[in-house]
């Protein structure tokens, strides 16, 4: 297989939130959106050819998954990460952002504590609010740039806070750090002692830069089983976010029962016959696309950072370890946060995510969407470059 990732698709006019919605968002008709996590290329060619078999067969009734299905995600997450969870754990939820809510909904009571690690993707955060429980914030720790987790603090937080859910973003969205097993381990043996329920998002878990490892937090230990539910979806990883589609593993039978019940209130317990199509096929065959893919995004990083160290004074890269977004610091130009938006907005012309969306402590950064054919990421590094000389 030989993909073709510098080709530019023109993705106007499909309804797209990405390149559509600017105007409705309030932001420039002729932005250069680099901000939502879906990549500028279509997805692999196996993908394709089972959703055109599903549409040529003409009839879209109910559906749910069957042998095939489950067989095809287990061989996934038992080829890449050494762990094949049981059959009787799946759920299939809409989206892991949809499982979020509804475990924030199942596992803690209106007004308590939900702990996140701040700076973090804002929908979690929206989550815990929207239901009425309280955000409880364990901050990262940036040090010679590089984030790590405050596990004196996190333990703190848990004790005086009385936190019975924390939801971990593992690989971390937005500051790209793949959580090593000594992390892991010391996270979950804390949540385990304390009896907190874990969510763990590894929506991002396939996407790694060469020589970096992500480790599934349920596989560490026999014990977290009682109390981690794995978030995963292919959705990242082939582009496939418009079809809905996400597999939540669920251990202990009763937390499973939990969350059902609450899907179930929520009627949304079915399965579109679209995702399942795709994600089977995905599991299947796609393996050898993604590789190239990975591949392709190691490339794209290595370009901004020669880019940002030759040509961006006062910028800095954080170094990810995974996931295609990149967070970058704009700190030492000392703009507010508006300030810094207007620049990317009104003089870059592009569309990011602002670094306060994610929490105080992201105050400062912009992140990055590097999934894109090159010549997007150089035109919008380009656009940096010249407003920086301008100001």
């Amino acid at each position: 297989m030989s993909v073709n990732f510098d080709r530019v698709i023109d993705r106007k006019n499909t309804c797209c939130i990405k390149y559509d919605c600017a105007e409705k968002r309030g932001k420039p008709a002729d932005i250069l959106p680099m901000w939502v996590a879906d990549m500028d290329f279509p997805t692999a060619p196996a993908v394709v050819d089972a959703l055109r078999e599903v549409v040529d067969f003409g009839i879209y009734g109910y559906t749910d998954y069957d042998d095939s299905y489950v067989e095809a995600v287990q061989n996934w997450f038992g080829t890449r990460f050494g762990w094949k969870p049981e059959a009787e754990w799946l759920t299939i939820t809409p989206g892991v952002v949809c499982a979020v809510a509804a475990a924030v909904r199942a596992f803690t009571n209106e007004g308590e504590g939900v702990l996140i690690q701040t700076p973090v993707y804002y929908p979690f955060g929206e989550a815990i609010r929207g239901n009425g429980r309280r955000v409880v914030e364990n901050p990262l720790v940036l040090r010679d740039g590089r984030y790590t987790m405050d596990f004196e603090d996190l333990e703190n937080k848990i004790l005086s806070e009385k936190v019975r859910l924390l939801i971990l973003c593992s690989p971390h969205n937005p500051v790209g750090r793949v959580w090593n097993r000594d992390e892991l381990t010391r996270l979950g043996d804390l949540c385990h002692k304390y009896g907190v329920v874990v969510i763990s998002d590894e929506i991002h878990c396939d996407f790694t830069y060469p020589g970096i490892t992500h480790t599934v937090l349920c596989s560490l230990k026999k014990e977290y089983e009682e109390n981690v539910v794995t978030c995963t979806a292919p959705s990242k990883t082939f582009n496939l976010a418009g079809l809905q589609h996400s597999n939540i593993f669920i251990p202990n039978p009763e937390l499973r029962a939990r969350y059902q019940k609450v899907l179930n209130e929520l009627h949304i317990d079915n399965v579109g016959i679209m995702g399942l199509a795709a994600c089977r096929a995905a599991y299947r065959h796609g393996a050898p696309w993604l590789e190239e893919l990975k591949a392709y995004l190691a490339s794209n990083l290595d370009y901004m950072r020669e880019f940002i160290r030759t040509r961006l004074p006062g910028v800095r890269l954080v170094e990810p370890e995974g996931t295609y977004l990149v967070w970058v610091d704009f700190r030492e130009l000392d703009l507010s946060p508006d300030a810094l938006e207007d620049l990317m907005v009104n003089k870059c012309r592009l569309w990011l995510d602002r670094g306060n969306m994610f929490g105080q402590a992201g105050e400062g950064f912009e992140r990055f969407n590097i999934a894109c054919p090159r010549a997007t990421l150089e035109e919008a590094l380009t656009r940096v470059e010249k407003a920086l000389k301008e100001l």
